[in-house]
């Protein structure tokens, strides 16, 4: 039955290493479990409630995507998003209460999903040049080792630098130092399973020094909170009366557009999934991704997009809807298992002195020991597309770099994307070579300077 529903063995996998890939991808994205609620509360909402839209939305998005792609993405409520919809719509200056930001949400989604039926949000990713796919591939592979180093307390804050050396002495950075290590060595010997084995290894030694609190096995299980506080409590009345409100869904519209498009790209090429510089189920995706954002806004959550973390299943080998359904079982199991999901991915506040003006500050930054190693490792993995790009074409190799750099750099896969385009479309213009890029390169050009100058 597996083998008819997800054509397994035809591309090149196996239960095992589907199942495998799937609890790989779940360990790497839990974190969102615990962040999401804890972001959204700071707006007034529940987050006992928000932890349950968490999980019921990622799950819901994540098994449809199997069954309408059979790829080995997941979804989940979008970081950076997220805090877009907290500190800038809600707690910012527009000061709107967080039921109508879920408004906003809904209707970003629900846009999202016409535009996926006609086809153009298809269109913009399969209109993209080799070199930005790419490049966009390793640029999010940069971003997520980032990530993964600040996660691991490896890379810290810096008031002169903006970023350095964190304290390497510490109990969580050893721990993540260990994990990291022992990924990297299980990835040489070729071992299967490697970024899990690490994972749980680095679990068992936070475990034993005290990074991380062990839960009692008699508090292992709970009810899933209620949902009732947030379910179905989004509201428009201030959104079609406010025009200046009215930037704000093309906002959400566009980050989810093109993070999505940056993760499918750099999945799919993961995944190898594209063909012919195209993913033959793009629409299709692009269309769950839609329907998740619509969804989690109805149940009390943020925009729900494609994971970038779905890389690290698929680095394990995971190539078919199977290892979603994984995926969304595991993130439905979380509701009774949020004890034990909160150990692997556990977090840890950490100390760390800076100067600000001359005096000396200390804040409090926040670590995933554990998690952390693993988005390094895959972030690794992703750069092997570096060779794909055409370095002696300087309007293609240019563009590419740039995306590369900006993506970490701006900590956004959407300002990323935006140089890509934006510096392409210029060097295609210039040279006399712009009918070699498809006209919604240059479409999304001039709609990214707009972005930029204030007018979009």
């Amino acid at each position: 039955m597996l083998e008819k529903l997800f054509r397994i063995r035809e591309n090149g996998s196996s239960v095992r290493r589907e199942i495998v890939a799937g609890f790989t991808t779940f360990t790497t994205l839990s974190y969102i479990i615990f962040v999401q609620p804890a972001l959204l509360k700071l707006t007034g909402m529940d987050s006992g409630s928000v932890m349950v839209a968490t999980c019921l939305s990622s799950a819901g998005a994540t098994i449809l995507m199997a069954f309408m792609t059979n790829y080995p993405v997941a979804l989940a409520p979008g970081m950076g998003i997220n805090a877009y919809f907290v500190f800038t719509v809600c707690l910012g200056d527009l000061g709107l209460p967080w039921q109508e930001a879920l408004g906003i949400v809904f209707i970003s989604g629900m846009l999202f999903v016409i535009l996926s039926f006609v086809g153009l949000r298809a269109a913009v990713m399969n209109a993209l040049p080799s070199s930005l796919h790419n490049a966009i591939a390793v640029g999010i592979g940069l971003f997520i080792a980032f990530i993964g180093l600040q996660m691991s307390g490896i890379i810290t804050l810096h008031t002169a630098t903006y970023v350095s050396l964190g304290d390497i002495h510490s109990k969580p950075v050893l721990v993540s130092i260990f994990g990291i290590l022992v990924i990297l060595t299980l990835l040489v010997l070729r071992v299967r399973g490697a970024i899990l084995m690490g994972i749980l290894a680095t679990t068992v030694v936070s475990l034993l020094v005290g990074v991380v609190e062990f839960v009692p096995i008699t508090k292992w299980v709970s009810a899933p909170p209620s949902i009732e506080p947030t379910f179905l409590k989004l509201s428009f009345e201030q959104i079609f009366s406010r025009i200046e409100l009215i930037p704000i869904i093309f906002v959400f519209f566009s980050v989810d557009m093109f993070d999505s498009i940056g993760t499918l790209t750099a999945t799919g090429h993961e995944a190898d999934l594209v063909e012919d510089g195209k993913l033959s189920k793009a629409r299709q995706a692009l269309l769950t991704d839609a329907i998740g954002s619509a969804g989690g806004a109805c149940l009390g959550t943020s925009t729900v997009t494609c994971y970038i973390e779905s890389a690290t299943g698929i680095a394990e080998g995971g190539r078919t809807g199977l290892t979603s359904i994984v995926v969304g079982i595991l993130m439905l199991l979380a509701l009774f298992f949020s004890p034990l999901v909160e150990i692997v991915g556990g977090s840890v506040l950490m100390q760390h002195n800076i100067t600000v003006n001359g005096a000396p500050t200390t804040v409090t930054i926040l670590l995933h020991p554990i998690i952390g190693p693993a988005l390094l490792a895959v972030g690794c993995l992703m750069l092997k597309d570096l060779i794909n790009i055409n370095w002696d074409d300087f309007t293609e190799s240019i563009p590419a770099a740039l995306t590369v750099f900006m993506m970490p750099l701006s900590f956004s896969i959407t300002d990323g994307i935006a140089f890509g385009f934006i510096s392409i479309s210029f060097l295609k213009i210039v040279t006399g070579r712009s009918k070699e890029v498809h006209p919604l390169v240059h479409y999304f050009a001039v709609f990214f300077i707009a972005r930029y100058i204030g007018f979009a």
